[in-house]
This record gives C-alpha cells, sequence and structure tokens, in this order.
C-alpha cells in the first residue's frame, strides 16, 4: 500500500471527525509523505494558493472562533486543491489526502488537525529539501 493510500485509509476510518488522527500517527505519515511528495517533485508554490488559504482561514479562526463561520470556505478548498492537481501531476498526492481530511473537517477541533497535518507535511517536504 503507498503512503497515499495509507493516510487516506486512516482518515477514511475515523469515526469522529479528523480530530481524532492520533497526533503521533499523523506525524509519522507526515514524516514519510514529505519526503514523498519531494520524490515526486511537489514544489510549495504549486499549491501555494491553497496553503495561503488555509492560513487566512486559520487566522479568521482564530479572531473568531466560531467555525461556522469558515465552514463553506473549508470545504471550498477542495476545488483549489482539483485545480493545483489538474495543472500539476505532482500535486495530485497532497490532493487526494487533504481531501479526505477536509471531508472529516466538521469542527473547529477538527479543522485545527488539518492544518497539524498540513503544516507537518510540508515541514517534512522542506526537511527533505523541497522547495
Amino acid at each position: 500500500m503507498s503512503i497515499v493510500e495509507n493516510i487516506v485509509k486512516t482518515i477514511n476510518n475515523l469515526k469522529d471527525g479528523l480530530k481524532t488522527y492520533p497526533i503521533r500517527e499523523l506525524v509519522k505519515h507526515a514524516e514519510e509523505f514529505g519526503p514523498y511528495l519531494k520524490k515526486e517533485r511537489l514544489e510549495t508554490n504549486q499549491v501555494r494558493k491553497f496553503l495561503d488559504a488555509v492560513n487566512r482561514l486559520k487566522a479568521e479562526l482564530g479572531e473568531t472562533g466560531d467555525f461556522a463561520k469558515i465552514e463553506t470556505e473549508v470545504v471550498l478548498l477542495k476545488p483549489k486543491l482539483a485545480y493545483a492537481a489538474a495543472r500539476q501531476r505532482a500535486a495530485k498526492p497532497l490532493g487526494e489526502v487533504m481531501s479526505a481530511a477536509i471531508d472529516k473537517v466538521h469542527s473547529k477541533e477538527d479543522f485545527e488537525r488539518l492544518v497539524q497535518l498540513l503544516e507537518s507535511i510540508i515541514a517534512y517536504h522542506k526537511a527533505e529539501g523541497g522547495k
């Protein structure tokens, strides 16, 4: 099973939202997935619009604390990823993982875990020499 399939399967099996993704498992997955994305030649600028949108939502949630205010925007991250994946094959694995994760985001805690997942993946991608 590929790292992408492994992460997607783990996420899909979460019964009570993304917040139940065990943090140690999340980091272990990110540690494998970051270098995989580097090998696939993913560059952060290919998913920059997605990363910027997530950071904007994170800031907005930090101000209001009201997940309902950003829920629509969270769901609309999926088309941004699909667009990036359509333009760049290297963005497809990240799109698959993050789409599965977005489907499990139904609360502030779930969104916070989504941010942790994304930040961990990007950190390990950069540590591997990704740009």
